[in-house]
């Protein structure tokens, strides 16, 4: 028999390891898209696409294409998801312009790279969501529907990365645009199938106290 599941308390520390794990994942998984010219779906994808055909680097450009979003975020999913979401923005901004001075690649399987890319991408969302954070976007508007109308974060982002893609068309090769579309499908499928309404439902102290303070 099932056990239903139950409201998990966060502290405030396994929120802050939460979210630098998740960022560092997120990181990696784009450093590894970046070098081998793929694209992705999200504020992240239009990010990339922009990062190759602009002199601006993705980390400037990921942090100001969130910015709008946060309206959103602070009005439907509270001040402490907010608050979290920046700083995980802020993290992945920065993470990705050094996390290549960590590690570099002497070959590097397009292949590979996408399916670890995605998965990495993918778990790195997933412990963010857990968490009550995001990172920006379509992660906001995609985890105010499941919270509020119970449809699939990982679905909607899948529908809507479909869309973001296709600009892909007009950036990158063929090849890499249908390997990028592996890559998506592949990300939103680990968010889909491990985040689910009742699945898992955990909190942070300060998203309890907004929850009943509502009441």
């Amino acid at each position: 028999m099932v056990e239903p599941a139950t409201d998990i308390q966060h502290k405030w520390h396994e929120d802050v390891i939460a979210i630098v794990t998740g960022t560092l994942l997120v990181a990696l998984g784009v450093t590894l898209y970046k070098h081998t010219l793929l694209g992705t779906g999200g504020i992240n994808g239009l990010a990339l696409l922009l990062n190759y055909v602009t002199p601006f680097g993705f980390g400037a450009l990921f942090f100001v294409l969130n910015l709008p979003f946060y309206w959103l975020a602070w009005k439907r999913l509270g001040p402490s998801y907010t608050i979290k979401t920046f700083g995980a923005v802020a993290l992945v901004s920065v993470l990705v312009q050094v996390t290549p001075t960590w590690i570099s690649f002497e070959h590097l399987n397009p292949y590979f790279a996408t399916i670890i890319g995605g998965i990495l991408m993918g778990t790195g969302l997933l412990i963010l969501f857990r968490h009550k954070a995001g990172l920006g976007g379509v992660n906001i508007l995609a985890v105010f529907l499941q919270e509020n109308y119970g449809i699939r974060a990982g679905y909607l982002q899948m529908g809507i990365d479909m869309a973001i893609l296709v600009g892909a068309f007009f950036v990158l090769p063929i090849d890499k645009v249908l390997l990028s579309i592996v890559g998506a499908l592949v990300l939103n499928l680990v968010i889909a199938m491990n985040f689910r309404p009742g699945r898992y439902v955990g909190f942070s102290g300060a998203f309890v106290a907004e929850k009943h303070s509502k009441k």
